[in-house]
């Protein structure tokens, strides 16, 4: 399918694999797209800026980046910001289609219904789109697609107008007579409210004239101030919507000088922030921003979740909003036919947005065309391009052809970059991402065969020796199980499952022997030259150990996706329960854990434990797994005792040894083995080695993390 990407400062239409349904969501045959000429041309100048000048402009990006140079090193995080620089990013938010399949879960859409979805990242330029259902709004029966495709802006005209909360008869000041300014004006007179529009663009003022601005004004013409005064009686205004965007303070400044007493001030667009105290103090006025869409938006559980707000409490949600915005301009109540300037074929994306960043006669508002849908078509719209290929070199047997599932930030900063070390031992042969875009910028760049989004064109590729799975942790037992099935050997970085029933079935699979494909889970601890050098000297023992790991995790808010599907005890935890495993080569006897009991809901019980590991050799291994440490300390620290004799091993950063003549070893930034497990791994598979973690270990270790 094509794509509008955004490259080095232009939009490119590119040919990228099409996306599938996902559980939650809805596939959709897009028709119209509409361009944000604020948004999405600050992005396009944005991406054709220096990395110097970006630098400069975002110092916090700045200080990320160092600090991931500090734990990752220099080549992994180069990696990752030249994938991404070199791939560009799809933009757009605002569509309207035809629903052509429906997600698991999804019960308020069928096949064929006339839709408009919004989402940036999701709702994207491209012929087909897969949105979560919360995204998703029924178009009215007659609505026509090219207004319907404008439902985001409408939202977020909307959203501004019920935060500002004026009333019938009162008055208010639309500053900025853009997409949004026009749109706020008519749902304000809808609404009763007196409005007075500001801008420096005579041509946009006319046209908020004829959609009921009572006032028009110049800045460049009339003194603002003045004007607003009198038009308000010597009160000022009830209230100001900000929907320009500029990186001057002075408008804002303005906006608080125009109000009345007790008056109110929501920003939708964009501004300088340096606020005079005094332009509010003395007035007592409210200063508000409004978030887009609505209630909902950038809440994980509403927008990706599928999990709505109660219609009693939360009245108007942003798919609610979006929802009575289409009501509104197909009653005429709103009006677009002064706002759509022009419309776009796809295949001249390029064009179309060159055409909004004119200097004269800019358009409001441009159209891009994708093509009605006919579902006669159906079966040719759901596999449509959903794998592209990049090279047609021949496949190397003598190499380990290696088929990544999903290519998120650790597949591309660490896996990857780590593969594409072992020229002479493994291929990096295909890429399979739900983002079709990332998919194919990933495969471009590490010189795969091909890009998809379909994972049936991997587990189908007899080509496929390894498939590397580094999705989401609560598809990992899905999608390994389906892939062992296929008979490809299976990388799955853990956890390996979330739950028991996905564990049971993993097992279940081993049983009655035979030639079953290999299973690796990425427990990379006791791979690391660290952990390989402790064993020299831990194997020789006489007596049970004594050791103590500290984990010293950090915070991560309670709404953030690693407290879900099992949590950090099963998605990170485990790590290090396979570390002392490996290191005391015994099975556990038996295990204990504590959590904390917060005072309060900063943190949770779920992620600050201590937890005591009994094994079968006598030994006792204490693990501290924390989120409420201070950053400045290291994150993980390791201290072994035994027959008269202590090893320390501060953050796979030093080794050093007391009583005991171990290799003492340092590196720069931490080497937790993710390397050094890719060579174990080809040993394998290549060398006919024995596993690298054997099963009963891999399975020891996941049903523990449940238990604690």
């Amino acid at each position: 399918m094509i794509q509008a990407i955004v490259k080095k400062g232009k939009v490119l239409a590119e040919q990228i694999p099409a996306p599938s349904v996902s559980k939650g969501c809805v596939l959709i045959k897009v028709v119209n797209s509409c361009i944000s000429a604020g948004t999405e041309i600050s992005g396009v100048s944005n991406s054709g800026k220096s990395l110097i000048k970006r630098a400069l402009e975002q110092p916090e990006n700045v200080k990320k980046v160092i600090n991931m140079v500090k734990s990752d090193g220099i080549a992994s995080v180069y990696a990752k910001v030249k994938g991404k620089l070199d791939s560009g990013n799809p933009t757009g938010y605002s569509l309207s289609g035809v629903v052509i399949a429906v997600g698991e879960g999804v019960s308020n859409f069928e096949i064929g219904e006339r839709v408009a979805a919004a989402g940036a990242g999701l709702a994207n330029h491209a012929e087909y789109v897969d949105v979560p259902k919360n995204l998703v709004m029924k178009m009215p029966q007659d609505m026509d697609f090219e207004r319907a495709c404008t439902v985001t802006l409408g939202g977020i005209a909307i959203q501004g107008v019920r935060r500002i909360d004026l009333r019938l008869g009162e008055t208010c000041v639309v500053v900025g007579a853009g997409i949004l300014g026009l749109l706020a004006v008519q749902i304000l007179k809808i609404s009763g409210v007196r409005v007075a529009v500001s801008d420096f663009d005579d041509r946009r003022l006319q046209i908020a004239k004829e959609y009921g601005a009572e006032l028009t004004i110049n800045p460049l013409k009339e003194n603002l101030l003045d004007v607003v005064s009198s038009w308000s009686g010597g009160y000022g205004a009830d209230g100001v919507l900000f929907t320009a965007a500029t990186s001057s303070s002075e408008p804002l400044s303005q906006s608080f000088q125009m109000c009345k007493k007790k008056g109110r001030v929501v920003l939708v667009g964009v501004a300088g922030m340096q606020i005079n105290r005094e332009d509010m103090y003395k007035k007592e006025l409210d200063f508000l921003i409004s978030t887009s869409y609505g209630p909902g938006r950038y809440d994980k559980s509403y927008e990706e979740g599928g999990l709505d707000y109660p219609f009693s409490y939360v009245r108007w949600t942003e798919n609610r909003n979006m929802s009575e915005y289409l009501r509104l301009v197909n009653e005429n109540l709103i009006k677009l036919d002064k706002l759509i300037d022009a419309k776009y074929p796809i295949e001249q994306v390029t064009e179309a947005f060159e055409s909004l960043q004119t200097s004269q006669n800019k358009p409001l508002m441009v159209l891009l065309d994708y093509g009605e849908a006919n579902l006669v078509e159906l079966d040719s719209y759901l596999n449509h391009d959903k794998k592209i290929i990049i090279s047609s070199a021949p496949v190397n047997r003598d190499m380990i052809n290696v088929a990544f599932v999903g290519v998120g930030g650790f597949a591309t900063g660490m896996h990857l970059p780590n593969i594409s070390k072992f020229k002479d031992k493994y291929k990096i042969y295909a890429i399979m991402n739900r983002s079709g875009h990332k998919a194919k910028a990933v495969a471009q760049q590490y010189g795969a065969s091909y890009a998809t989004s379909n994972l049936d064109d991997i587990l189908n590729d007899k080509n496929v020796d390894l498939v590397i799975i580094s999705t989401r942790h609560d598809s990992h037992a899905e999608l390994t199980l389906k892939a062992l099935e296929a008979g490809k050997n299976v990388f799955v970085e853990k956890p390996l499952a979330t739950n028991k029933e996905e564990l049971e079935k993993i097992k279940k699979f081993y049983e009655g022997g035979g030639d079953k494909p290999l299973l690796f889970v990425g427990f990379n601890r006791r791979f690391s030259a660290y952990a390989q050098e402790i064993k020299k000297h831990t194997s020789a023992r006489i007596n049970p150990m004594i050791i103590r790991y500290r984990m010293n995790a950090g915070y991560m808010p309670m709404d953030h996706w690693v407290h879900e599907n099992g949590g950090r005890m099963v998605g990170e935890a485990c790590h290090i329960i396979d570390l002392m495993t490996a290191l005391t080569g015994s099975e556990i006897q038996s295990v204990f854990s504590q959590a904390i009991t917060p005072s309060n809901e900063k943190y949770s019980a779920d992620d600050n434990k201590s937890i005591v590991l009994k094994y079968k050799d006598g030994s006792v291994a204490n693990i501290e797994y924390f989120a409420n440490g201070s950053k400045e300390l290291s994150k993980e620290f390791m201290e072994i005792h035994f027959d008269g004799k202590s090893i320390v091993l501060d953050d796979y950063k030093s080794l050093k040894g007391y009583g005991v003549g171990l290799k003492e070893i340092s590196t720069s930034v931490s080497q937790k083995g993710q390397l050094e497990e890719l060579e174990a791994l080809f040993k394998t598979l290549k060398k006919g080695k024995s596993w690298p973690i054997e099963l009963w270990d891999m399975v020891q270790t996941t049903e523990i993390s449940f238990l604690i």
